[in-house]
Parts: structure tokens; sequence; C-alpha cells
């Protein structure tokens, strides 16, 4: 290889390696990001009761809200918390849910969780299901994550033995039966 030639192609990776380094340098200062970091959903006791979810969200460098959580293979989601008042524990709907800077947010069993009706026959047989959750930032960014999803289980610990499934979170859409989704060349 001629001199010159040689020059330009170390010049070339020189200046390669450092338009890498100083963006690795960017990222590295940038800090945590916000991300969801695991999920579970769990299906309803009957196929006429809604699956409840749960998932943890890390915080990114400033405060931010989810939401929404949205599914485009289940007819109708919802964010829910269960309050405990006076000795009865209640369910209400949840607008929106805090995400603090570096911090976390929590859905889980006795507290804030999911309500998820009519969840596609396709996802409960691969064992997931693909979810959106919208947040507060960045023109209400989209972080797509896909939920494990688990038979029901005989008992719910963790949160006095609560059935979310079995509570009254208002009539299911039509058609949201788990039976009614799978097609009739699946159940034989």
């Amino acid at each position: 290889m001629k001199p010159f030639a040689s020059r330009l192609v170390i010049g070339a990776a020189l200046a390669a390696t450092a338009l890498t380094l100083s963006a690795c340098k960017e990222n590295l200062g940038a800090g945590p990001q916000l991300n969801v970091v695991s999920g579970t959903i769990e299906m309803g006791a009957t196929a006429d009761r809604p699956a409840v979810g749960y998932f943890r969200v890390k915080g990114g460098p400033r405060d931010v809200k989810l939401v929404a959580v949205t599914a485009d293979l289940a007819q109708r989601v919802e964010m829910h918390e269960s309050v405990r008042e006076n000795g009865i524990v209640t369910m209400k709907p949840l607008a929106s849910a805090d995400v603090p800077a570096k911090g976390e947010l929590v859905f889980k069993q006795g507290g804030k969780h999911l309500m998820i009706w009519g969840i596609n026959g396709a996802a409960v047989r691969a064992g997931k299901l693909p979810m959106q959750f919208v947040f507060t930032n960045n023109n209400n960014e989209r972080i797509l994550f896909d939920l494990t999803i688990k038979q029901a289980s005989s008992s719910m610990g963790g949160d006095g033995g609560m059935d979310h499934g079995a509570m009254d979170h208002g009539p299911a859409p039509a058609g949201a039966s788990a039976e009614k989704a799978v097609p009739d060349a699946a159940k034989k």
C-alpha cells in the first residue's frame, strides 16, 4: 500500500474511533433511562373474569407519569389501585401513576395493578402479551414490553388473598370470554 493511502486509512480509523468514544461519553453521563424492566399477567380464574397485570418501571433522569397501558391483542386495559379504607378493600381506577426520577414504579398485588379483559387466544397460547406503556415525556413516549402470561393460581398471596379477577371491575366487553377468543380449530 502506498504511504499516502496507508495514512488515509489510519486517519479514517482514528476519526471513527473518536466519534464512537465521544458518543459513548455522552451516553455515560446521561444517567438511568426510563424503562419497563419486568412484568407478568395472571389470567382470571374463569374465562369471564379479567386478567391482572403487574410490572416494574425504572425511572429515568426526570419525574414522569405513566398515563396509559394499551394492548392491541386485548379488548380493554385499565390501571387500577386497591385501597383499604375502614377495613374494606375497594378498587379505584387510576388516570396516571408517578414514576420518580431514578426511582421506580411498581404495580403489584394489593396495590396498583392492570385489569385486562378479552386477551386474544393466540397471545395466551404464546404466553406473552405485547403492551405499550405511555408516559408524559417526549410527546407521550411509548415503551413496548411483552408481559408474560401465567395461568390463574389457586391462591393469590401478597395482598391478603385478594382475588382481583373475582372482584367486580365492571361488565366485561361483549365477546371478552377467553373461550370466544379461541378459534374452533384450535379447540380440537
